[in-house]
């Protein structure tokens, strides 16, 4: 059972940069999609960023598009959220999860293995 957890959000200002950072235990990364997400209370989830198993896919919503970059590092177990030019409404708590559909960019749905979350807080 793989086990993801993420870390490195904090307080910034609009305009700064961000990187998270979802490692992962009991299972490799490297062979599974894996998504960010994102979630602010009253609202639902929603997808920020995903990565197909074989890399060779990408997708991000409009809202994010060319500020936030997804990559992974398969030495560390790990995929990265680089958020660039962050804007107050990125104010969110950050959850990565992982899907088992090996064809291009799984389904929100499909998405499992939720850790606790960490927040970005970007002030204006």
């Amino acid at each position: 059972q793989v086990r993801l957890v993420e870390s490195g959000g904090k307080l910034v200002q609009a305009g700064d940069s961000l990187r998270l950072s979802c490692e992962a235990s009991g299972g490799t990364l490297s062979s599974i999609a894996v998504g960010w997400f994102r979630q602010t209370p009253g609202k639902e989830r929603e997808i920020v960023a995903a990565i197909a198993r074989s890399e060779s896919s990408k997708v991000y919503p409009d809202s994010v598009k060319g500020r936030f970059t997804i990559a992974r590092d398969n030495a560390k177990n790990t995929v990265y959220l680089q958020m660039n030019s962050l804007k107050p409404e990125d104010t969110a708590v950050y959850y990565c999860a992982y899907s088992t559909i090996s064809i291009g960019i799984p389904p929100s749905f499909s998405y499992r293995g939720w850790g606790q979350g960490t927040q970005v807080t970007v002030s204006s």
